[in-house]
């Protein structure tokens, strides 16, 4: 399929010169997680077995050399671990659904290019559920995950929980029981996906009838209790689009009755974009969306695919957001294969595309160990150990991790955290003849801040000459390297080294 970014080029170019605002204007930053707008959070994504082992006494059936089993990492471990992510510019958690799971695995084939042997598929993701009212012990207890948030908001850090109610785990109890008429709790067969998203069993998984109040009430009833228990600040929505809009319109009525007004909620809507997430946003079902058209143009256009005027044109279509609403971009997830392996380990065009993501519009999202370069690209071992080297901490210990690569993203997310312009400023694109080269600035009109993001995607050094953008200064400085930037009669001149990227603000 044609990337989306150039799908959207002719759109985007028609009004590529001009100024789009990213919508209100929100407050600024404080201290305090609650009082922090989502639109200015650095979400990391942690599958909590792959983490950190801080408990030892709950190993249960743990396999570290199977690339499908349980590897023993826990709450403890994770909560043990969060200087880690504060020291990164980490401001929210996102962790895996934790309820009790199928305690039977699963056979599975890995890709053969892989040479792993078969293996079997253990519910260490958190998303087979055979439990919604109990925590699997295997990640720890309620009052883990609890000192998890208590230690988490004391260093400013927000925590989203996981949670499934479309389906539960395929050797779930759920399908033996029955409602109060008599009902199966579990619809019959499979269905179609395309045909029909919500009678239907994602990947085979047992689908939930949650249109009947009994099952519907019985699995908001325990997340939402789980949930106001223990203080997480808002719910990562798994498989959005498998449930109609009535259900969602009595989530959202019941997480603001008896979780409060603030509690956030994040769609997983497969294929999600600005576009196709507005009629939630319309109709106010969810705060924030996560926006699947991201990684990919960033992989596309570092790599030479398409011209750079029309991956800056999606870049800009990306603002057609609805004020107040928030979308979460990603470079690798645990459902694709990860960024780094698929621009084929080249870690100078994957930091192009972590200072876009940085400097773009929108809630990025770091998948645990991208920032150190995690290893593993595609199923299973998208799923691998967090890498921690010569750090005592299992299950990835000696697991090598790249720190230049960690002290260049601690870098992004402090500059992100510091420019409110990088956050939620306008996005002008600004025109130049070098075609491996991007230019374009951004503007937050509130607090006057104003950055230039210029990157070179080619293998040799590109010189960049653009029109500066109205109110830019006659010198500026490079944010990322701190030198001086002469920007004399009113242009930015530029040589940019190959696979390179450079921030330009005003001198102060």
């Amino acid at each position: 399929m044609q990337p989306r970014w150039q799908r959207l080029a002719v759109a985007g170019l028609l009004a590529a010169a001009g100024w789009l605002a990213a919508g209100p204007v929100l407050a600024q930053a404080t201290p305090a997680p609650a009082q922090r707008s989502w639109a200015d959070e650095v979400l990391y994504f942690v599958l909590v077995d792959r983490f950190a082992d801080g408990d030892p006494a709950n190993n249960t059936r743990v396999q570290r050399r199977n690339p499908g089993g349980w590897h023993g990492g826990d709450l403890k471990g994770l909560t043990q671990q969060l200087d880690e992510l504060k020291d990164l510019g980490v401001t929210a958690l996102w962790i895996n659904p934790l309820q009790l799971q199928q305690r039977t695995g699963m056979p599975a084939q890995a890709p053969a290019k892989m040479g792993l042997p078969e293996f079997t598929h253990e519910a260490f993701h958190g998303y087979w559920i055979a439990d919604f009212e109990q925590i699997d012990p295997r990640f720890g207890t309620e009052a883990d995950l609890k000192a998890l948030v208590d230690a988490a908001h004391a260093r400013g850090i927000k925590v989203l929980l996981d949670v499934v109610y479309n389906h539960t785990g395929y050797l779930s109890t759920y399908a033996d029981r029955r409602t109060a008429t008599g009902e199966k709790w579990i619809r019959s067969g499979e269905g179609n996906c395309e045909v029909d998203a919500v009678l239907c069993a994602v990947g085979g998984l047992p689908d939930l009838k949650t249109e009947i109040p009994e099952i519907r009430d019985h699995v908001l009833a325990a997340n939402i209790a789980l949930a106001r228990r223990s203080g997480v600040d808002g719910f990562r929505l798994d498989t959005y689009k498998h449930l109609p809009p009535e259900f969602w319109a009595e989530h959202r009525k019941r997480t603001r009755a008896e979780l409060g007004a603030g509690f956030h909620l994040l769609a997983e809507y497969w294929g999600g974009d600005a576009a196709n997430l507005d009629p939630f946003f319309a109709r106010d079902e969810v705060d924030s969306g996560f926006d699947f058209s991201f990684k990919g143009s960033c992989e596309g256009w570092v790599q030479g695919r398409g011209r750079s005027v029309a991956y800056g044109a999606y870049l800009r279509s990306r603002h057609q957001v609805r004020p107040g609403y928030v979308l979460a971009h990603y470079l690798s997830s645990h459902d694709e294969p990860m960024a780094l392996g698929n621009l084929g380990g080249d870690k100078e065009r994957f930091k192009l595309c972590a200072a876009l993501q940085m400097a773009s519009l929108g809630m990025p999202v770091i998948y645990y160990g991208e920032e150190v370069a995690r290893g593993g690209h595609e199923w299973p071992l998208n799923r691998n150990d967090m890498p921690w080297g010569a750090r005592d901490v299992q299950p990835g210990q000696g697991v090598q991790r790249d720190e230049a690569m960690r002290s260049f993203y601690k870098q992004l997310i402090g500059l992100r955290h510091a420019h409110p312009a990088l956050r939620r400023g306008g996005f002008q694109l600004l025109m130049q003849p070098q075609d491996a080269a991007l230019a374009f600035a951004r503007r937050d009109a509130a607090s006057g801040d104003h950055v230039v993001v210029l990157a070179n995607r080619d293998a040799q050094p590109v010189q960049v000459d653009v029109a500066a953008p109205a109110g830019w200064p006659a010198a500026a400085r490079d944010l990322l390297g701190g030198e001086a930037v002469a920007t004399p009669d009113g242009r930015i001149r530029v040589l940019l080294a190959p696979k390179s990227v450079r921030l330009l603000a005003p001198n102060p």
